[in-house]
């Protein structure tokens, strides 16, 4: 595809790039109306609005792919849909219906298409839906009134060091979510309850944070804005917790992880069995796998070792989901919807 924009696909950061256009929805009355296009980058809100006074908002992130074919391809985003509509009931919010997230998604990108990403630049189109309560309160209640919205962005890997191992700190003094929260639901207040810890493990040195439960600090969590996962004796373990984010990624591996002959354990997850696994990761969308070569405990002083280089295992998972992604193998899971005319 030419490049009509004159942008330096492969040394884009993982951030905000302005497109030309937006997508806009307004939930009143019971019901939603007609999609409309922006291309304003800013958002009208009313001054009570219950987004910015009782944290009524939720967002995604997914990621639209040029594969080596040439065509466009969106990965899993009935799962967004989903995760989207889970995140607006557990803060009492309008939910999207699937027609619409996708009628949205498709038309945001159509408008931006001179900023998809060439194939094999390592860049991609990122999308972020948002939702938020626009409708005034002055007292803690829902709002009447709702407003979703899908911005693009063309973005680099979210890690500057791309897929190579990283260093994350363990963290003991500080919350991501409470147990029976909001944990399990991507909503805004998750990320700001993260932003202290990670901007002291930046200072430190380290390229993320690994939090362990709030209820009893005994058990492997969150690892930032991802989930994490370990592997060992031919076994992929991830944690099982109410306090987590359900990762499209993480299923996703999951599921290839089955594929390339391991076996994969969902369960709670002691801190000291950190020391026992082969390999470490960070998933996510924006990553896909980040792979830990060291876990740093700041309180212990305590320093968990994985090795300067990807495991083998955690290499296979990340290439195969990245080719799934992209349209070099078979899809035979059909998790990519192929986005014609463009």
């Amino acid at each position: 595809m030419e490049n009509t924009k004159n942008i330096d696909w492969g040394n884009l950061p993982f951030g905000y790039y302005k497109t030309d256009y937006n997508v806009r929805c307004y939930h009143k009355n019971g019901k939603w109306g007609a999609l409309e296009i922006s291309s304003s980058e800013y958002v009208p809100m009313h001054m009570a609005a219950t987004a910015l006074h009782y944290g009524q908002e939720a967002f995604e992130g997914l990621k639209a792919y040029r594969g080596k074919d040439g065509r466009v391809r969106l990965f899993r985003w009935e799962e967004n849909a989903r995760r989207m509509r889970n995140s607006a009931d557990g803060v009492m919010m309008a939910e999207v219906p699937d027609e619409l997230f996708y009628e949205a998604i498709t038309k945001v990108i159509k408008l931006n298409a001179d900023y998809i990403p060439p194939y094999g630049t390592g860049a991609s189109l990122y999308l972020r839906p948002l939702l938020i309560g626009s409708g005034p309160q002055v007292g803690v209640k829902p709002a009447t009134e709702y407003m979703f919205m899908v911005f693009v962005t063309p973005v680099g890997p979210y890690f500057k060091e791309g897929f190579k191992p990283v260093e994350v700190e363990l963290v003991r003094d500080y919350d991501r979510a409470a147990p029976k929260g909001t944990g399990n639901i991507k909503v805004g207040g998750n990320y700001a309850a993260g932003m202290r810890p990670a901007h002291r493990a930046h200072q430190d040195g380290f390229s993320s944070v690994l939090f362990l439960d709030s209820l009893e600090k005994k058990y492997v969590d969150e690892a930032g804005p991802a989930n994490f996962f370990g592997i060992k004796n031919g076994i992929y373990v991830t944690p099982k917790s109410d306090s987590i984010l359900p990762s499209i990624t993480n299923m996703s591996l999951e599921a290839i992880a089955n594929d390339i002959g391991l076996k994969v354990e969902r369960r709670r997850v002691p801190f000291e069995e950190l020391e026992t696994f082969e390999e470490t990761g960070a998933c996510g969308t924006a990553a896909i796998i980040s792979p830990i070569k060291r876990i740093f405990d700041r309180v212990n002083n305590k320093s968990y070792e994985y090795g300067n280089i990807a495991g083998p295992y955690s290499t296979k998972l990340y290439i195969t989901l990245r080719a799934i992604q992209e349209g070099e193998i078979e899809d035979k899971h059909h998790w990519t919807t192929i986005l014609e005319g463009l």
